[in-house]
């Protein structure tokens, strides 16, 4: 009886793509010693997008996680998702930190690496494999599922026979988005069985509808390894579910040494402790065959349709969908996977929203024309590439070839709040959330048994107010977030009050008056003081020269001061939204003659960031 191994995702994939990756820690553990029991052949639990919400959102120290559940899981093979040289970030990262990163993973219990490349760019995944080997760990090589008019059967092929050269064990194929149809399953995988030797191992995400036929398919073409979900977190945007495809394999006669009741206490648990989290659940995360045009991968429809709701443009996501396909188009087709299903994704949201396609242009597509994420599959659009990068000229080398060794720097820039070579890693993922994080991890200010941390909280004075809260009123609970406040020193401060994703402008002096319900009445009952008032701290723009954002987000950069000549086109500030940096550019020729925010702002659409006289 022929053997398939399977992989269990619920404590990775399966809560990124149904509850924007939110699961806790606390909520993990209780489940692990049945996890632990069951015979999976690994059990992924950390990785992708896992480390990012540790620290943006839960404020959970992503290596404690880590060792608790290396802790938890004694008996199973811990596999994480590692971005090859994007780690688990959003640019490339130079060498010696990659190796790093790599050591401190497997000292701390991870036991396979699955490592792929967004732009399946060899070069990119190479010292990665390396490393893995190096540290004595499993090295699984992973191709990046897509299609288009460049990628096809011989295109993968090759691929795989390079990836096994680098010294692969297992061969992945990462359907992302569930683009996989079972008769191109059955061809692509008997197609890789006769071309190399190491196992085949099948990751198809179930959104279409055609997850669970893949993965049968597959298995009858050759592939010995699979993907699912425990039915707690499985199907739609996420993956085939394992108690389903554990009878189906039996039925077909394979064997599995998986124990389905043992699944269903498993199950009951996680259902149960899912309910916790509702406030994050997508509407977007069940059954759509619609991407099979539009290939958004399960991991990042509930983070878009998340980004778009703090946008208050959620109604306007069928409108992004459509315009997806368009941007991977210009972007000469890379696969949509993170970071370029973000850097896609997020781009065509700006041109939804702007009201004209690339009025506004992210840094990261900027990078990417540039070469910076490595060489993009197809074509890109002459036009589009010279309105983001001009007559500068993409590079053509390995892009971690251009960055030079940067742990020793890390370690001096981190000295005062890094205590160990994790916490060097999570400053180089993310400079500015980590270093907020590691600070307030050792000043004990961290409370992450609680749902309100640092991630959803406003300085007011000398503490901290929460943010990001529910209220119940009438019996009825309310998800209530707060953005866009201006100065810590005005008299008046505005504040944007999304309720349920509906967002208003409130006026008010403290932090305290502006926990209101949807009918802008106070925690006691009482009308919010200001909240009849909309003048913003800011000017709202009155003149052509007044520059503005489109999306709410954080100011990371000013580039021009007051006095600087300008030209239509120059960069004047980069602001930060739905986790991508957008690089706003004067309007027209003139003078900087005000600056109304400084760096580290929140900002909103409709208020006035700076003001140009024109020449």
């Amino acid at each position: 009886m022929k053997k398939i191994n399977i992989t269990e995702l619920v404590l990775r994939d399966g809560h990124q793509c149904h509850i924007a990756t939110r699961l806790r820690t606390e909520d993990m553990l209780p489940i692990c010693p049945q996890l632990d029991n069951q015979n999976f052949w690994s059990i992924e639990a950390w990785g992708g997008a896992t480390f990012d919400a540790c620290v943006r959102y839960l404020k959970e120290d992503p290596w404690e996680r880590l060792i608790k559940l290396r802790k938890a899981l004694p008996n199973s093979q811990i596999q994480m998702l590692l971005r090859g040289q994007n780690l688990l970030g959003y640019r490339h990262y130079s060498d010696d930190v990659v190796d790093l990163f790599v050591k401190k993973a497997a000292d701390n219990g991870v036991d396979i690496f699955r490592v792929f490349d967004a732009m399946n760019d060899i070069r990119n995944i190479e010292l990665s494999i390396k490393s893995v080997k190096k540290y004595k760990k499993h090295a699984q090589g992973t191709i990046s599922y897509t299609t288009s008019p460049v990628h096809n059967i011989e295109y993968f092929v090759k691929l795989a026979k390079q990836i096994e050269e680098l010294g692969s064990d297992t061969l992945a194929i990462k359907d992302m988005a569930g683009l996989l149809t079972p008769k191109v399953t059955k061809d692509l995988v008997e197609a890789l069985v006769k071309n190399v030797a190491i196992p085949i191992h099948i990751h198809s995400h179930a959104t279409s509808g055609l997850g669970s036929l893949n993965l049968m398919a597959a298995v009858e073409a050759g592939a010995t390894m699979i993907d699912t979900c425990n039915s707690s977190f499985s199907e739609g945007a996420s993956h085939p579910t394992t108690e389903s495809i554990v009878a189906a394999l039996e039925g077909w006669g394979y064997k599995t040494d998986i124990d389905l009741a043992g699944l269903e206490e498993i199950s009951e648990y996680l259902k149960d402790v899912r309910k916790k989290y509702w406030q994050f659940e997508s509407e977007f995360t069940g059954l759509d065959p619609r991407v099979l045009v539009n290939q958004v991968p399960g991991g990042m429809i509930s983070n878009l349709s998340s980004q778009l709701k703090d946008q208050s443009a959620l109604h306007r996501m069928d409108e992004v969908l459509k315009e997806i396909p368009n941007v991977r188009k210009d972007l000469g087709y890379p696969p949509l996977v993170t970071p370029t299903s973000q850097i896609v994704g997020t781009q065509a949201a700006l041109n939804v929203i702007t009201g004209e396609r690339y009025k506004s242009i992210t840094s990261e597509v900027k990078n990417y024309f540039l070469g910076q994420y490595g060489k993009a599959p197809g074509e890109t659009n002459k036009e589009i590439k010279t309105k983001a990068i001009g007559d500068q000229q993409p590079i053509t080398c390995r892009p971690a070839d251009k960055l030079k060794p940067e742990v020793a720097n890390l370690r001096v820039k981190a000295e005062s709040f890094a205590k160990t070579d994790e916490d060097i890693l999570t400053y180089a993922m993310f400079p500015d959330i980590g270093t907020i994080f590691l600070q307030e991890r050792n000043a004990g200010t961290l409370q992450p048994e609680e749902l309100l941390d640092k991630a959803n909280m406003l300085k007011q004075g000398d503490h901290y107010a929460p943010s990001e809260f529910n209220i119940t009123l009438h019996g009825e609970t309310y998800h209530i977030k707060l953005t866009g406040s201006g100065h810590a020193g005005e008299a008046e401060r505005p504040f944007y009050v999304s309720v349920d994703g509906i967002s208003e402008e409130v006026l008010v002096e403290t932090l305290d008056e502006v926990l209101i319900n949807p009918n802008n009445q106070s925690s006691n009952g009482e009308k919010a003081k200001g909240s009849e008032k909309t003048t913003s701290a800011r000017p709202k723009p009155n003149h052509e020269g007044c520059v503005t954002t489109a999306m709410p987000g954080t100011i990371v950069d000013i580039k021009v001061n007051i006095g600087d000549k300008v030209s239509a086109g120059d960069g004047l500030v980069v602001i930060e939204a739905m986790k991508m940096e957008n690089e706003i550019q004067a309007p027209k020729n003139g003078t900087i003659m005000a600056i109304h925010i400084a760096k580290g702002d929140s900002v909103s659409p409709n208020e006035t960031l700076l003001e140009i006289q024109q020449s």
